[in-house]
């Protein structure tokens, strides 16, 4: 018999607040946290402009040697974690923690690291190199600094699946649980790519926005869309076998229902534009929910800002839920925060369980021009009071990757 889990706990560190309460009353106040980049000179840059992490002292939360020896996307995931710990008492000593878990995704990982440290072999010499060079650079290192931490030593499984790697993460833990492996995960992910490999990488791509407007540049389903705005963040949730929640006494959040991950099989970064894909893994995941898509109040879209993205989600989501898709309101909030990459399936998650929680909507912004191929209900401009049962979180990745969560509203 398969058990059921929960979230009874959350952290966030995003563009629009460094905690879950902060960052989503800013979007359901339609915040743009798109600006000027302030962590690198940009002079010269085509692209300057991100959604960065913003008025975040590190040496609040983390110790000045343990923040010099971390690269940023561990610092973020860290400061995440104290959030989610505190609200979940993960420090309880009647947790088992070998039957704790984590998974912690990223789609880069220590891309500064590596930057700083390829120019001082290129300008200084193998020697040079620094000792916490891999420590930091490796993704699952992220999740195994806070292992140690937290003495979480259970199973440390990364998903490593570009812009669905948190949401596959999150999944996975689901599923750990679900099965019997564990009571309780960690479970997000982490990205910290606004420096000049990073956003120089994308940009020569031709996938970020150029425009450097930073009310029009990153506008989900708009006609006029070009590209994505990089951002930066982490979420961390904390998961747990529901009879073991309420013997803690913790407060339960959300409960995770439905879980469904396919691949398109197609190009390196173009999504399939019959977007069977998307369908086949939306209709995945609401098998597993064992629901409908009348159930759906909600879905946080992928929503990237780039013409191919969301035409074919768009088209996969009618696809999977036919006349239904028109009856639920669907938000891009990468509008407000720009494309936080592996990070953004847990920061779009803990939206989704916040719309749940508070009954109101995220809306998308800046959208001016209508698309004929993106006719959906998108919740432009502004916030939307709606009580709801279910809501999906959508995530798809470069590669062919898709990956989609369904969250339960659960009554206190």
């Amino acid at each position: 018999m398969k058990r059921r889990v929960v979230v009874t706990g959350m952290g966030l560190v995003c563009p629009l607040g460094n905690t879950v309460n902060e960052s989503f009353s800013n979007m359901i106040n339609g915040v743009n946290g798109i600006d000027k980049i302030t962590l690198e000179d940009v002079e010269g840059w085509k692209v300057q402009i991100a959604g960065e992490v913003k008025n975040l002292n590190f040496e609040d939360y983390l110790d000045k040697k343990e923040i010099k020896r971390s690269d940023r996307v561990v610092n973020l995931a860290m400061v995440a974690m104290i959030e989610a710990v505190n609200q979940s008492n993960l420090m309880d000593e009647s947790i088992n923690r070998k039957r704790l878990g984590l998974f912690i995704g990223s789609g880069i990982g220590g891309l500064k690291t590596i930057e700083e440290e390829v120019s001082t072999f290129a300008t200084r010499g193998q020697d040079r190199i620094s000792p916490f060079f891999i420590p930091n650079a490796i993704i699952n290192l992220i999740g195994g600094k806070i292992g140690i931490k937290y003495q979480i030593y259970g199973p440390n499984l990364p998903q490593v699946t570009a812009c669905s790697a948190a949401t596959n993460s999150i999944g996975e833990a689901f599923r750990y649980i679900r099965d019997g492996y564990l009571e309780m995960a960690v479970a997000g992910g982490s990205e910290a790519p606004i420096n000049g490999i990073g956003v120089g990488g994308f940009a020569s791509m031709r996938a970020l926005n150029t425009s450097n407007d930073i009310n029009r540049a990153s506008i989900p389903f708009d006609k006029e869309r070009s590209g994505f705005v990089i951002g930066e963040g982490a979420g961390i949730l904390v998961l747990e076998e529901y009879e073991h929640a309420k013997k803690r006494g913790v407060n339960i959040l959300a409960e995770v229902v439905g879980y469904g991950t396919t691949s398109d099989a197609f190009h390196i970064t173009s999504p399939d534009e019959s977007a069977n894909g998307i369908k086949d893994c939306i209709l995945e995941a609401l098998e597993d929910a064992k629901i409908t898509g009348k159930d759906l109040g909600y879905i946080n879209a992928h929503g990237t800002s780039t013409q191919l993205n969301d035409k074919y989600e768009t088209l996969g989501i009618k696809k999977a839920l036919g006349e239904d898709a028109y009856q639920i309101n669907i938000s891009s909030t990468k509008s407000m925060t720009g494309h936080a990459l592996g990070a953004a399936g847990a920061i779009e998650s803990i939206t989704v369980i916040e719309a749940l929680r508070k009954g109101i909507i995220p809306p998308t912004i800046n959208h001016y021009v209508d698309d004929p191929d993106c006719d959906l209900n998108y919740t432009f401009h502004k916030a939307v009071k709606r009580e709801i049962e279910y809501g999906m979180n959508i995530n798809l990745g470069f590669g062919g990757q898709n990956a989609v969560l369904i969250f339960k509203k659960v009554k206190q």
